[in-house]
C-alpha cells in the first residue's frame, strides 16, 4: 500500500501538531509514502512559519529543517500534470497546490491498478475531492489496518 501525504499531512512527520501521532502510525504501516514534489518547497515554508511565529527554537528549526531534507530521498516524489491539477481545481473549488496534490496522487494511482494508493490530507475540501475521485482517504478517528 502507497499512502499519499499532501504537505498538511507530510508537515506531522516532524512537527508535533494535532494528529501527528495519526500520521505517524499510517505511514509506519504503508509500503511506500508517496508526496509531490512541490511538497519539498512547500514542507520548508511550513517549517519556517512555525520557526518564524516562534512556536519552535532556532535550534529545533534547523534539527526538523536537516531531517526533512535528508529523508527527502526516501519518498516517492511524483510529478504532476499540470492540465489535470487546473481541471481538478475547478471542477472542486480547490487551492492550486491541492489540485497539484490531487493530481500527482492520481498520477501515481495510474501506474498500477493492483497497487492502493491512499491519500491523507487535513484540508477536508481535498478530502472530498479526492473521495470523489475514488482515493480512500485517512481520517484521524478511523479503525484497522492499512494493510
Amino acid at each position: 500500500m502507497i499512502i499519499y501525504l499532501d504537505t498538511s499531512s507530510l508537515v506531522k512527520l516532524y512537527v508535533e501538531e494535532a494528529y501527528s501521532e495519526s500520521v505517524r502510525e499510517w505511514t509506519a504501516e504503508a509500503e511506500v509514502i508517496a508526496t509531490c514534489r512541490v511538497a519539498h518547497p512547500e514542507a520548508l515554508s511550513a517549517l519556517t512559519r512555525h520557526y518564524n511565529s516562534g512556536d519552535i527554537a532556532k535550534r529545533e528549526y534547523e534539527k526538523l529543517v536537516h531531517a526533512f531534507v535528508g529523508e527527502w530521498g526516501s519518498f516517492a516524489a511524483v510529478d504532476f500534470d499540470e492540465i489535470e491539477a487546473g481541471r481538478l481545481v475547478r471542477k472542486y473549488g480547490l487551492r492550486g497546490f491541492d489540485g497539484v496534490h490531487l493530481a500527482s496522487a492520481k498520477l501515481l494511482a495510474s501506474i498500477d491498478a493492483n497497487v492502493q494508493v491512499v491519500f491523507s490530507s487535513f484540508d477536508e475540501r481535498l478530502n472530498s475531492a479526492a473521495r470523489s475521485e475514488g482515493f480512500v482517504v485517512l481520517a484521524v478517528g478511523e479503525t484497522g489496518s492499512l494493510k
